[in-house]
C-alpha cells in the first residue's frame, strides 16, 4: 500500500498523488508497488532488497543522489504469556523531491505521523522530518523500556507466592526482549554517529540540535536497556532459587504428613495381629477406642516434635 501526504496548514494531510516535498508511506508493498517505487521514483533495486529484508540491521547507505537510512525501531504483540516486544527495521530513502517511508507492516510510529497526531511536522523540510521521525522511535524505546520494567517487576510478585511456569516464561521473554532492544539500539547509534559526520546529508544547525536530542534519547535508552536486562538476570536467579527452595519445603511437609500418617497404620496393624495374653491379642484389644486413643497420643506427640523442628 502507497499512500502520499503533504503539510496542509501547518498538519500533515493524505493527497491523492505525489508532490514535491511531499512524504510517501509504503507499508507490506506489493509487486506493482515496488514497480511504481522503481519507474515513477527511480528508487534503486538494492534499495527495495534492503527495505524488504525484516533482518536487515541498521545502516546508512547512499546512491546517486538518494540515500537510504534503515532504523530498527521497537514493536509489540499479544502473545499467550503476555506481551512479546521486539524490533522491525523501517527504511526511510531521502530524493531530492521526496521522503519514502517503507515498512514490512503497519506500525504505531509511522501511523502517528499519518494521522497528524504529531505536531511541527513540515513533509518539505526532509531532513528535520527524519529526525523528527528517529525523534519518536527513541521516545518509543524509552517508554517501551519503562513498561517492560513495570512488567518484570510484577511477574517477580507473582513468582515470590506460585510455582507456576507462566509467570517464568514471561520473565524470559521480556530477557530475549532487551536482547532485541540492546542490541538494535546499539546498531541505531551506530547509524546516527555516521550521520552526524555531515558525509551522507547535509544538516543545519536545527538540525544538528535535534539529531544530538535524538543520541541523547538513543543513549539513555542503552543505559536503561543495559540495567533492566541486569536487574531481570538476577531477578530470573533468584526466582530459581525461591522455586527451588518452596519445593524443598512442600517436600519436607509431605514428608513430616507421611510419617505422622504412618503412626496410626502401624498401631492399629498391631492390634489386629493375635499376640499377647495368650494369643489373644495385645491389652485392652477387646475395647475398639484403644488404639484410636493411643494412635491420637502418639501421632499428636510426633505432630508437636515435627513442629518444634520445623518440619510442619
Amino acid at each position: 500500500m502507497i499512500q502520499y501526504f503533504n503539510t496542509v496548514n501547518d498538519k500533515v494531510t493524505e493527497v491523492f498523488a505525489a508532490e514535491k516535498g511531499c512524504w510517501i508511506n509504503v507499508i507490506a508493498p506489493s509487486v506493482e508497488d515496488l514497480r511504481t517505487l522503481s519507474t515513477e521514483f527511480d528508487v534503486p533495486p538494492v534499495f527495495l532488497k534492503s527495505a524488504l529484508d525484516e533482518e536487515e540491521t541498521s545502516h546508512i547507505d547512499n546512491e546517486d543522489d538518494m540515500n537510504l537510512i534503515i532504523i530498527d525501531m521497537p514493536a509489540n504483540e499479544d502473545t499467550p504469556n503476555g506481551v512479546l516486544y521486539y524490533t522491525m527495521p523501517v527504511s526511510i530513502i531521502i530524493t531530492t523531491k521526496y521522503i519514502i517511508t517503507i515498512t514490512t507492516k503497519d506500525n504505531d510510529i509511522i501511523t502517528r505521523f499519518a494521522s497528524g497526531n504529531v505536531k511541527g511536522v513540515k513533509t518539505d523540510h526532509r531532513t528535520r522530518f527524519v529526525f523528527q521521525i528517529l525523534l519518536s522511535v527513541a521516545a518509543r524505546y524509552l517508554s517501551d523500556l519503562k513498561q517492560i520494567d513495570k512488567t518484570s517487576t510484577t511477574l517477580e510478585k507473582n513468582l515470590r507466592k506460585s510455582m507456576r511456569n507462566k509467570e517464568l516464561v514471561g520473565m524470559l521473554d521480556l530477557q530475549k526482549s532487551l536482547v532485541y532492544f540492546q542490541t538494535s539500539l546499539k546498531s541505531n547509534e551506530l547509524t546516527l554517529q555516521k550521520i552526524s559526520t555531515n558525509r551522507y546529508i547535509r544538516l543545519y544547525d536545527d538540525d544538528k540540535e535535534l539529531l544530538e536530542d535524538v543520541m541523547i534519547e538513543i543513549k539513555q535508552a542503552i543505559e536503561m536497556s543495559g540495567i533492566y536486562a541486569s536487574i531481570l538476570g538476577n531477578t530470573l536467579e533468584s526466582c530459581a532459587s525461591i522455586i527451588s527452595n518452596n519445593l524443598n519445603v512442600v517436600m519436607k511437609i509431605l514428608t513430616s504428613l507421611t510419617i505422622l500418617m504412618a503412626i496410626p497404620t502401624m498401631i492399629f496393624s498391631f492390634y489386629g495381629m493375635n499376640l499377647g495374653e495368650a494369643a489373644g491379642g495385645l491389652p485392652l484389644a477387646q475395647n475398639v477406642w484403644m488404639p484410636i486413643f493411643i494412635s491420637l497420643i502418639v501421632t499428636g506427640l510426633c505432630g508437636w516434635v515435627l513442629k518444634r523442628k520445623g518440619m510442619l
